[in-house]
């Protein structure tokens, strides 16, 4: 089921001697340009631009015809970042282009989507050597629509798994370290000689030297590398690269699938992509924020914490948490539930948040989410019967399941879900329930 959004683009697409004006939705003030200038680095620019442009028309898994999702694009005080999906929800891209790469006037700061259309993806593709690159990110102008021409309409398909893909990666990448630093030679051999892009086999790229070498297995500081395929987007960039970071969680032998993220620099830009543990896994399903959103004063936090939020390239949670008055893990959670919305992002090369505005409000993921959901219907019938501490019992339909938490404080549940996952996507809705019902008991 989609969720569609009408923006309507003051004019279309355009690439001339001037340079390139992407057209956009609007922003926070009547006059809706975040940014107009030059890009100072405009091929590298320009193909990260279409790396994240082709990211969202991409499905990995069970190709089919190319997605019509426009990227997502936020300014702050001194950035551009242009975000997107890929069409099976398991690939997240991100493109920052840093205070070195723009060379012109930051009037304001918001977020909006996008319309990269076919001429333009043209342009930028020709866009090489000298060529100017102007970037104006909402004109001042507004085209009416009258008998000479007409205002550009776009309607904006943004699945509900795009929300809940924003919160999962935020919160998944929050945990993550840097595993990896290849120089710029060894990046772009280690990217070519990866398998093709219809290979869909979960690989390990272990630290090796100066470079990494691919295994079958798991091993201790091992980084996944889940349809090495999905990296193909970062090729383009490889020419302008000073080098390839890798980061991941940590692992261990036997350790399960995991995401990681693969992040190709210029010194002027960044572009990141993201990688979902299985090719056939979208991060709207891997449940990592729930745990966070199922909190008892998570609500209020978020608003509390939403009305403290600047605009500052990245977010300070240790200030936060100060300006607010609550522990640091209370606004971890307040800030996942505030994903929800597509209100905060995560960057791992600064290992810190970031700001960011949807037209959806917090809490609407929450609401779409079906385990949660099914939680708080559990809690509300009155299913969950705490026995102590450490075990619970919840009724659901005509099944009893017992909740157990084990020494490290998770939940473990004798349901089929939790028999088949193994914790590896998130909690199962009956424990999710207990987590309710004891924040409320």
């Amino acid at each position: 089921m989609s969720a569609v959004q009408e923006f309507r683009y003051l004019a279309p697409s355009t690439a001339g001697a001037g340079g390139v004006a992407l057209q956009t939705s609007g922003g926070p003030a009547a006059n809706p340009c975040f940014f107009a200038g030059f890009l100072t680095t405009p091929p590298a620019a320009a193909a990260g631009l279409l790396a994240v442009a082709d990211v969202a028309r991409t499905r990995y898994f069970q190709p089919r015809d190319p997605a019509s999702l426009d990227p997502v694009v936020t300014g702050s005080t001194d950035r551009l970042r242009f975000e997107s999906f890929s069409g099976c929800g398991g690939v997240y891209a991100r493109l920052d282009i840093l205070p070195p790469g723009l060379d012109g006037e930051h009037a304001g700061h918001g977020t909006t989507n996008v319309d990269v259309n076919p001429p333009l993806r043209e342009s930028l593709a020709r866009v090489a050597g000298l060529d100017p690159l102007h970037l104006s990110v909402g004109p001042d102008a507004l085209t009416a629509a009258t008998m000479t021409g007409t205002v550009v309409e776009k309607k904006v398909p943004l699945p509900p798994r795009w929300l809940r893909g924003f919160a999962e990666v935020h919160v998944l990448s929050a945990g993550f370290d840097r595993r990896a630093e290849l120089s710029p030679a060894e990046a772009s051999a280690f990217l070519r000689r990866l398998p093709a892009a219809t290979d869909r086999s979960t690989l390990w790229a272990v630290p090796a030297g100066r470079t990494l070498r691919l295994t079958s297995r798991p091993a201790p500081g091992a980084i996944c590398l889940a349809g090495a395929g999905r990296l193909a987007a970062l090729r383009p960039l490889l020419r302008y690269c000073s080098g390839l970071r890798v980061y991941g969680p940590h692992t261990v032998a036997g350790s399960p699938p995991v995401p990681s993220a693969w992040e190709v620099q210029t010194g002027a830009l960044r572009l990141t992509l993201t990688l979902s543990p299985e090719t056939h896994r979208g991060f709207s399903g891997e449940g990592a924020a729930l745990t966070a959103l199922a909190g008892d004063d998570v609500t209020d936090d978020a608003d509390l914490v939403s009305a403290l939020l600047s605009w500052d390239p990245t977010i300070d949670v240790a200030a936060l948490a100060g300006a607010a008055g609550l522990p640091v893990a209370r606004v971890r959670a307040a800030l996942a539930q505030l994903g929800t919305a597509g209100r905060v992002g995560y960057d791992v090369a600064e290992a810190g948040y970031f700001h960011r505005v949807m037209p959806y409000d917090a809490g609407r993921a929450e609401r779409d989410n079906p385990r949660l959901a099914g939680a708080r219907a559990l809690v509300e019938a009155g299913a969950v019967a705490l026995d102590g501490a450490a075990v619970a019992t919840v009724r659901s339909g005509d099944q009893v399941y017992r909740v157990r938490r084990l020494p490290d404080g998770a939940l473990t549940c004798s349901c089929p879900w939790q028999g088949k996952h193994r914790g590896t996507r998130g909690p199962c809705k009956h424990a999710l329930a207990v987590t309710i019902a004891g924040g409320q008991s």
